[in-house]
C-alpha cells in the first residue's frame, strides 16, 4: 500500500463521520450530498500525493474538504441564487410547526437550513466550529488569523441565535 493510500485510509477512518456531516451541511438533497461526499473523497485521495506533514492530518482533510464543498456550491449557485449576508438570512421562511419545533432533530435541521444560507466563508467557519475545532485550527484551515476567526465565530453565533429565535417567535 502506498503512502498516499495509507494517509487516505487513516483520514477516511478517523474523519469519515465529520466528512459526512460536512457534506450534509452543504447539500440538503441526498443525491447531491452523496455526489459531494464522493468528490471530497476523490480530492482527498489525490491531495495526499502532495501532503508533506506541515500541518496535522485533520487540518489537511478539513481544508481540502471545505475547499471542494465551497467550490462546488459556488459553481452551482453562481447564476441561480445569490448568497446572503448574515443580516439577510431569514429563518422565518423555514416553515416548522410548533409541535415539531420541540423535536431536537427538527431544530437541528432548521439550524442547518440557516447555515446553508450563509456565505461560503461564514458557513465554513461555523461548520468547523461546530465540529469542535478551536480558533487556531480553524485559522490553519482557512488561512485567517485566530483572532479574526474568534471574532467571526462570535458574530456568526450571535446572528444565528438571533435569526433562530426570530424564527421561533414567528411560529405559534
Amino acid at each position: 500500500m502506498s503512502r498516499q493510500d495509507e494517509l487516505y485510509e487513516q483520514a477516511s477512518t478517523t474523519l469519515g463521520g465529520a466528512l459526512e456531516r460536512l457534506a450534509r451541511a452543504y447539500e440538503a438533497e441526498p443525491d447531491k450530498c452523496r455526489d459531494l461526499l464522493q468528490e471530497i473523497h476523490i480530492a482527498l485521495w489525490r491531495s495526499f500525493e502532495k501532503f508533506d506533514g506541515r500541518c496535522s492530518l485533520r487540518t489537511w482533510v478539513y481544508r481540502v474538504a471545505h475547499n471542494v464543498a465551497v467550490s462546488l456550491i459556488t459553481r452551482r449557485r453562481t447564476n441561480k441564487q445569490a448568497f446572503l449576508s448574515l443580516d439577510e438570512v431569514d429563518v422565518s421562511s423555514i416553515a416548522v410547526d410548533a409541535e415539531v419545533d420541540i423535536d431536537r432533530k427538527r431544530s437541528f435541521e432548521r439550524l442547518l437550513a440557516v447555515i446553508k444560507e450563509l456565505r461560503p466563508l461564514d458557513r465554513q467557519v461555523i461548520l468547523l466550529y461546530l465540529e469542535g475545532l478551536d480558533a487556531t485550527s480553524i485559522g490553519e484551515i482557512t488561512g485567517f488569523p485566530s483572532s479574526y476567526v474568534t471574532t467571526k465565530v462570535h458574530r456568526i453565533k450571535k446572528t444565528l441565535s438571533r435569526r433562530f429565535q426570530k424564527g421561533n417567535s414567528n411560529v405559534s
